[in-house]
């Protein structure tokens, strides 16, 4: 199992490295990748709703069994930015549509982060999460790995974890945050 936490924590930091990269090129990251514990421990709770409602799509859509944790990452950053307090008690449900999971995305973009849909801003960011899901199912593609065993479930979930990361990233980027280094490379002032 020790292989395996290694190769999976390998995979997902190399993924995560990738997708800063797209994202860089784009302009929605430079740096450093902003986060906070508040937002990476919030994925603990929503995470096992959304992968069982991800994994259904894997088959049919697998770019957005990935990308739509990038929307959720960008929600929970919005309410981590607005009010801390209600967002940690939210409920993965609350991120549906009227559809439910399947347009989770137009729901996120334009009632919780305000953005409407119909703006070359939408536009944009549908199109970064869309490269960001392709280049993320490419990568697991990559991997070789047998579908529906135990380490493709794994890999799944890190990269959905990534893609939720890069979400928050961009949206706390859109927010006006900036994750610095400070002094020497620990981080810590030299």
């Amino acid at each position: 199992m020790d292989n395996n936490k290694e190769y999976l924590d390998n995979f997902e930091l190399s993924l995560t490295e990738k997708l800063m990269h797209l994202c860089r090129s784009y302009s929605y990251l430079d740096g450093v990748l902003p986060s906070t514990e508040d937002i990476d421990g919030l994925w603990l709770k929503l995470a096992p709703e959304y992968l069982a409602d991800a994994v259904e799509q894997v088959r049919d859509y697998p770019t957005v069994s990935v990308a739509w944790a990038a929307y959720m990452g960008m929600a929970v950053a919005n309410g981590w930015d607005k009010d801390w307090a209600q967002t940690s008690q939210m409920e993965y449900r609350s991120l549906y549509g009227p559809r439910g999971f399947d347009d989770m995305d137009e729901h996120i973009v334009a009632d919780v982060l305000n953005i409407p849909l119909d703006t070359q801003e939408a536009h944009s960011l549908e199109d970064i999460v869309r490269r960001c899901g392709e280049l993320t199912v490419d990568l697991i593609r990559h991997e070789q790995v047998e579908p529906q065993s135990p380490i493709a479930y794994h890999i799944f979930v890190r990269a959905s974890r990534a893609m939720y990361r890069i979400g928050a990233a961009i949206e706390l980027k859109r927010l006006g945050y900036k994750m610095e280094r400070i002094g020497g490379c620990d981080g810590l002032p030299s």
